[in-house]
């Protein structure tokens, strides 16, 4: 009983671990969205904003100066994005996608020209990371049954940029439900004319929703190399912005269930990983292939069966022409 509590504690902690740039990409995605702008950009931005954390804390020895490179990377790229989706009115998808070809490609390259690593940043060291931070008192109550592991090893020793996602989801809904500018941004993911009848500009609108899914989006890419790694490898990003993406079709443009479904979805990687090497009776042991494509296999079933009906915000990744 006791090893299952504790196998039962490592999950839970890797869960959260896991899910923390899920989380923070799949509300990146769902400001966006809410403003009227399909960000199909979240696994490039997140890449880029990986590579760019990684380099500046290498280069500096300080986790900070990461920081601010991988928000600026992402903010930068949300604001081609607008331009390119808002200003000029283009193709919302095409330009995510181009976005995502783009720095999946140029990301290694510079890491290559500028390290010579074979597209990696050096590795990292404490001082230069986010690392695991223990709560006060973790030690002194780590052998205390349950309340103790669950203090010691759940709640605390996790990285800063997973202690601020527990605060940025309550405060992205407090920021969309209950302020005049989360009114008046799910307004024009909704009715654009009507806000633009009202006298408020729905490209500055947008525009300011997309500069907030930069910075989650940057702290998602950030986590990755400076907090859950140590240094940034070509494609680390492995698809989460995808994942994000469907965590937020599934939770409906809420944050609260888009919070449950990022859970979801980083149990199941955790699980994977836990499952490798595993021998089951009259299976045997599970393919490394099988565990690894579980996260996505799950992403397709409830896409395909368990989301029902859904209904995104009207006008999203519908350009903004005002008439004249």
């Amino acid at each position: 009983m006791m090893e299952f509590l504790a196998d039962l504690t490592l999950l839970a902690d890797s869960t959260l671990r896991i899910a923390t740039p899920l989380i923070l990409a799949a509300l990146a995605g769902l400001v966006a969205e809410r403003g009227g702008v399909v960000d199909i950009g979240l696994e490039g931005k997140m890449l880029a904003a990986a590579f760019a954390a990684a380099a500046a804390a290498a280069v500096t020895g300080s986790p900070w100066p990461g920081l601010a490179a991988g928000i600026g990377a992402s903010v930068a790229l949300s604001l081609l994005h607008g331009y390119v989706s808002i200003s000029q009115r283009g193709n919302q998808i095409v330009s995510g996608m181009a976005i995502n070809i783009a720095v999946a490609g140029l990301a290694p390259t510079l890491a290559n020209f500028w390290f010579q690593r074979g597209g990696q940043t050096p590795l990292l060291t404490d001082e230069s990371r986010f690392s695991a931070i223990s709560l006060p008192f973790a030690d002194t109550l780590k052998d205390v049954p349950v309340l103790g592991a669950l203090y010691s090893e759940i709640i605390s020793g996790h990285n800063l940029i997973t202690y601020m996602t527990v605060f940025l989801v309550p405060a992205v809904a407090w920021m969309l439900y209950k302020t005049r500018f989360g009114l008046r941004l799910r307004a024009v993911g909704e009715n654009p004319e009507a806000v633009d009848t009202a006298g408020i500009s729905v490209a500055a609108l947008r525009y300011q929703a997309i500069i907030i899914a930069g910075i989650l989006c940057g702290l998602a890419g950030t986590v990755l190399s400076t907090g859950l790694g140590a240094g940034f490898i070509r494609d680390m990003s492995a698809g989460k912005g995808f994942l994000a993406l469907a965590a937020m079709i599934f939770g409906k443009w809420k944050p609260v269930p888009t919070l449950l479904a990022c859970l979801l979805f980083g149990f199941v990687d955790a699980l994977q990983g836990r499952l490798q090497g595993v021998s089951l009776p009259l299976i045997g042991e599970i393919p490394v292939q099988f565990t690894i494509m579980l996260p996505y296999v799950l992403t397709v079933i409830i896409l395909a069966g368990f989301v029902g009906k859904i209904q995104a915000p009207r006008a999203s990744g519908i350009p903004y022409e005002k008439d004249h």
